[in-house]
């Protein structure tokens, strides 16, 4: 069998194979209330019936303030807890696991009223100037992540990732270039990583399933994070019982990027021996064969896909024809592999 295709197990959760849905916002919330819609449920079910073994959900915002847009999803409110348990329960029925990406947007956030970010910086001329967060501020924030955890608990995800990467504000935190404080929260490497050593406490102290941390391992700019840079943080993060590190880049500060089938894989391989901890690639993964290569190679340890399987949600029963592995399939479609 493909290394792909085989089971891989984080404490008590075992995904069926290595293939993840990597989160992607949907922008369907079409009541601007972080709810739920039909959109959600056909979109996650299908990804389910096209057998990916893990599927986490799009950036959930703990806070309303906290959206990229204004149509995102929401769990900042126990009202949002009833959708959410309803595609979990749409996408298990199918045999996959469940995640959830807990997200707030900071200084990217365009939604209407005051936005917040570690420094009063604007990301480009097409966003506002964030307030710079005050230590209540913070706290708060801790406070969202930790209840959004609870209602991810309650609506029966098995896995929860925290997003800190394209330059949402725990990235804002992390980097240098976007974090400008002369308090606790900003300045040496330990202190901005205090907002993220918090937040992952918060989490911790509610669940004991799984945890991934999604960072940008590069800013592609003088003086930003680098894969190299990270390695400190994430043995934090390992130490703080973080399973995964899902390791994109990119996207916290203006800056040309040269992308390519699996640009981002050396972070990830980076990350994942020089910590250690297993990681997941992410970053114009679109062939099997490259996806399997990844694997075998120990680069990392899960394959996240995006874009590709929006293309295509049937993504996995073409890898494993092309891998020469059989996988089951709903009964209802065994006649299409005849």
């Amino acid at each position: 069998m493909a290394k792909l295709f085989q089971e891989y197990t984080i404490k008590d959760v075992t995904f069926k194979n290595r293939i993840v849905m990597a989160p992607m916002c949907q922008y369907s919330s079409h009541n601007q209330d972080g709810q739920i819609e039909d959109w959600h449920r056909t979109h996650y079910a299908t990804r389910a019936v096209g057998q990916v073994g893990l599927i986490i959900l799009e950036a959930t915002a703990v806070q309303p303030e906290g959206r990229i847009s204004a149509q995102d999803l929401g769990i900042w409110s126990d009202e949002h807890t009833k959708g959410l348990t309803e595609v979990v329960n749409l996408m298990k029925s199918h045999g996959a696991k469940t995640g959830i990406q807990l997200a707030h947007a900071g200084r990217k956030a365009t939604v209407d009223g005051d936005i917040y970010a570690p420094s009063p910086l604007a990301f480009n001329e097409h966003y506002k100037t964030p307030n710079e967060m005050t230590i209540d501020d913070t706290k708060n924030t801790v406070t969202a992540f930790k209840e959004a955890a609870i209602r991810s608990k309650t609506a029966g995800f098995d896995v929860i990732e925290l997003h800190g990467a394209h330059g949402y504000l725990i990235n804002e935190f992390l980097s240098p270039l976007t974090n400008k404080r002369t308090d606790e929260y900003g300045g040496s490497d330990e202190n901005r990583y205090r907002l993220l050593r918090e937040t992952i406490d918060a989490v911790r102290s509610v669940w004991n399933g799984p945890l991934f941390v999604r960072i940008s391992a590069h800013d592609y700019t003088e003086g930003g994070m680098t894969p190299d840079s990270y390695v400190t943080m994430t043995k934090w993060m390992k130490e703080q019982d973080v399973d995964l590190v899902d390791v994109s880049s990119g996207a916290n500060v203006p800056a040309p990027i040269d992308v390519f089938p699996g640009y981002q894989v050396n972070f990830a391989e980076t990350i994942k021996h020089d910590t250690p901890i297993p990681t997941g690639a992410v970053g114009l993964i679109t062939s099997p064969l490259h996806a399997e290569e990844i694997l075998q190679n120990d680069r990392a340890d899960l394959i996240f896909l995006a874009r590709e399987l929006l293309r295509d949600p049937y993504w996995p029963y073409r890898a494993a024809k092309e891998l020469r592995t059989e996988i089951k399939s709903p009964v209802q479609y065994e006649r299409g592999w005849l």
